[in-house]
Parts: structure tokens; sequence; C-alpha cells
């Protein structure tokens, strides 16, 4: 009796063990919880933490909560101009509605990967076609992606998904233009260098002809201004002259202050002889007249 009665006892507490953690329910701070009945979603929890269900009548599901990140495919895309081009690419995406998702791609992450490549690469294609080559390769700074996520739109919302970013790894040509594409962009970056070097020839030589231009009236406004002195100063000096000579008084002084100057300059070399006319200022001074 003992022995049948622990059994009993000890099945009772399996079957409440199992039972209890039949019941509880985990979810984890990066995923999403979905609570079936029979196949059937009845909630979906999506805050971290224990929760509890139905025992054997409702089943747990769990669908990534965190930003996934998917390569695309590498794909074959034609420009505008007729031109092929190879983008390999990459997104980053999550689920937003997991009812949803769970609904319309039967809770698959490579249900939705299969659907984000055939939107993308649809996208990506539609862009690019309307797009030049040298537009598309110009655009490799954000352009090109923000164009592509602006042509998918909210298309992805039906599927409880959004894409948060749409990022070019690689933008190349196919090996049999590469050659003849870089040639050309060499050949026009020269010739954009050759038009700036020419602009900037020009535009110094138009520098230095003003440049010479303003010394040349400089100077001639410097000589102009110098003349003037110049012949004021004369003014001037026939001016004293004419008021000396004008007085008796200094008439005499002045007449025998140039005769010095005259003596002085016959005085040169080794000839010291001076021969005066008795007439002579200097000669009145020596005989006391």
């Amino acid at each position: 009796m003992k022995i049948a009665k622990r059994a009993t006892i000890i099945i009772a507490v399996l079957a409440l063990l199992i039972v209890g953690a039949n019941c509880l329910v985990i979810t984890n701070e990066n995923q999403y919880s979905l609570i079936r009945r029979f196949g059937k979603i009845d909630y979906v929890v999506d805050q971290a933490g224990v929760s509890f269900k139905l025992p054997f009548i409702q089943s747990v599901d769990t669908l990534p909560k965190e930003t996934l990140l998917y390569d695309l495919s590498s794909s074959d895309v034609i420009t505008s101009d007729k031109k092929t081009m190879i983008c390999n690419s990459y997104i980053l995406w999550h689920i937003t509605d997991p009812q949803l998702f769970a609904q319309t791609l039967n809770s698959s992450i490579g249900s939705a990967e299969s659907r984000l490549d055939t939107v993308v690469y649809n996208s990506t294609k539609n862009v690019i076609s309307s797009t030049t080559q040298d537009e598309v390769i110009s655009g490799r700074n954000g352009t090109l992606s923000d164009a592509i996520i602006a042509s998918i739109g909210n298309t992805l919302s039906q599927y409880g998904i959004e894409l948060l970013s749409f990022e070019i790894k690689q933008l190349d040509l196919p090996s049999d233009n590469k050659a003849a594409v870089y040639e050309r962009m060499i050949s026009e970056r020269d010739n954009i260098a050759a038009t700036y070097t020419a602009e900037g020839n020009s535009e110094a030589q138009i520098i230095r002809n003003t440049t010479d231009k303003e010394v040349t009236v400089m100077l001639s406004e410097a000589e102009k201004e110098a003349e003037i002195l110049i012949a004021e100063g004369e003014a001037e000096y026939m001016r004293i002259l004419s008021e000396a000579y004008a007085d008796q008084s200094k008439t005499e002084f002045y007449s025998f202050v140039r005769s010095l100057d005259a003596l002085k300059a016959s005085m040169t070399g080794g000839n010291k002889t001076v021969i005066l006319s008795p007439d002579s200022p200097i000669a009145e001074i020596f005989y006391g007249r």
C-alpha cells in the first residue's frame, strides 16, 4: 500500500510538473511568441517575460523581433542607355506585424526572403532602367539606394514586413565592358581638367593685363606729379631770384655769390691760378673798393 501510494504521489507530481511546464510561455527580448489554438493564432506576446497558455490546447511559435540582414542575389540590370551592370546588394528588414507575417508567409523566414528578393530586384531593375550608366555610377553615394527604397514604398507592409535599409555592396560592369567605360571616363575627366586649366589661364591673363594697366596709370600719374613739382620748384626759384635782383641792397650780394660759384667751378684739376679783371666784384674786395 505504501509503495502504491508513493508511486501515485510521484506520478501526480510529475504530471503537475509536465502540465505546469506546458502552461509557461517564456518570451525573450528579441522574439515574438505566437500563441496558437489548434493551429490558429489566438494572440501574440511581444513583451519579454513569462506568460501562460492552456496546456495541450494551445501551442507556441516564435518569430524574430530583431533586425535581420539578407544578402540579395547578384543580378544583371540594364541602364536607360542600354548598358549592362551587375548589382550586388543587401537589405536590413524586420517583422512589424507577426500575426500578418504568419498568416501570409506561414511564419517562414525563407518565404519572406524569397518575397524580398523579388520585390527588391524588380524595384532595382525599374530604377536603374530609367537611369543612365553615368548616373548609376555617380549615384552610389546613397542617391540610388534612396530611389530604390522610395520605389518599393509600402509594398512589403502586406506581409507584416518593413524594409529598413537597402545598401549596394558592389555595382560593377561586365568584364568585357570595363576597359571601354574606364577609358571613356578618363577621357571625360581629362577634358574637364583641360577646360578648367584653360579657364584658369584666361583668368590669370586678365588679372595680369589689369595689373599692368593699373601700374602704367600709376607711373604716368607719378611722372605727371613729379613734373608739376619740378615746375613749381623752378617757378619758386625764379621768383626768389626776381625778388633778390629787384632789391638793390641784395643785388650786389647775389652778384658776389654767383661770382664765387663761377670761380669755384673754374678751379678744376691742378690749376689753382685765378686771373681777375679789375671790375670783378671779388677784385673790388681785394682793392678795398
